[in-house]
């Protein structure tokens, strides 16, 4: 008798740990999705901020960024989780690693706000389209995850589209080897030190938000532009907001997912892109184009497929 209710609560155990993997995915999943179409948004900020420089709304999308990190921090008693994981740090050393891929995010944030309006959407775009390859890559060799037939399709469909996008723009830029190669080793390094995902997240803002005002307070035109107009006013504060959600979701979900299917669901963000270009945008794209970014969207549907299947697979 002690034996069955032995091998019963053991049982019970490992369904519990079953459904909290297939929650944990499937949590991921939800986050990936809303921060990608969200990153998608942001976007389209340096076109409606205008007369606003690249430059410029990047600035103020730090500080606001700051500020609506600060709402989510008060509402998820962030700061006293905040003040525990830095007391934590107890090196030097721990301390160095914290901050040292602040200037990479910092980076990578300038270049997505200035590039859509000094001629380097398409690189950039790029980039994008490459850095999720270079996730797959990193999960793989960093992370020893081992890809399925399905997952090495989606690649295979998505590396095939990414080809023909590079073919397409006759060369590599300086944008897209930033975005490809960079990225990666901030979402590594993260990953590797099992810095949460919010908390890191405010340290970097916190990091870099101070410098944008005392720019923005020392050109002192754009401070103009704003305050002058309520529209402008509300959507820098939209700004802040939108960003702090899909910054937080994105990395929440670089926690909880492979980093192989985190990777592969960051195409929905240049797809998304893409779509804003041609419907908002009026851009005009050929065939050539059109069928490279069918293959990356086959991509993502077979990724998401497979996640599916595994979850089914996984409660029978």
């Amino acid at each position: 008798m002690t034996k069955a209710i032995s091998n019963q609560f053991l049982f019970n155990l490992s369904n519990l740990s079953t459904i909290f993997s297939q929650n944990r995915v499937m949590v991921g999943i939800s986050l990936a999705l809303l921060s990608n179409i969200l990153f998608a948004v942001l976007y389209m900020y340096s076109h409606w901020l205008s007369p606003l420089t690249g430059t410029q709304v990047f600035l103020w999308r730090m500080v606001a960024m700051w500020f609506g990190l600060v709402v989510i921090m008060l509402f998820s008693d962030g700061f006293a989780k905040l003040a525990k994981f830095l007391q934590s740090l107890r090196t030097p050393k721990d301390k160095l690693l914290l901050v040292l891929p602040t200037p990479i995010l910092a980076s990578q944030l300038w270049l997505f706000m200035w590039a859509p309006v000094n001629g380097q959407a398409v690189n950039v775009s790029i980039g994008y389209f490459l850095f999720p390859l270079m996730m797959v890559l990193v999960g793989c060799v960093v992370f020893a995850e081992r890809l399925n037939r399905l997952k090495t399709l989606a690649i295979v469909l998505a590396g095939l589209g990414v080809l023909l996008q590079i073919w397409l723009a006759g060369s590599v830029s300086w944008t897209t080897a930033w975005v490809c190669l960079t990225y990666p080793i901030y979402y590594g390094l993260r990953r590797w030190q099992g810095v949460p995902a919010l908390l890191g997240l405010f340290v970097d803002l916190s990091i870099i938000s101070p410098i944008a005002l005392a720019v923005l307070l020392y050109q002192g035109d754009s401070l103009s532009v704003v305050a002058g107009s309520g529209v402008m006013m509300a959507l820098v504060v939209g700004l802040g907001i939108i960003s702090a959600v899909a910054m937080q979701s994105n990395l929440s979900a670089s926690g909880l997912l492979p980093v192989n299917l985190f990777g592969m669901l960051s195409y929905l963000e240049p797809a998304l892109m893409f779509l804003l270009s041609i419907v908002v945008l009026n851009e005009v794209v050929s065939v050539e184009k059109m069928f490279s970014f069918g293959l990356i969207w086959a991509g993502i549907i077979v990724m998401i497929v497979n996640a599916v299947l595994q979850k089914n697979n996984s409660t029978t």
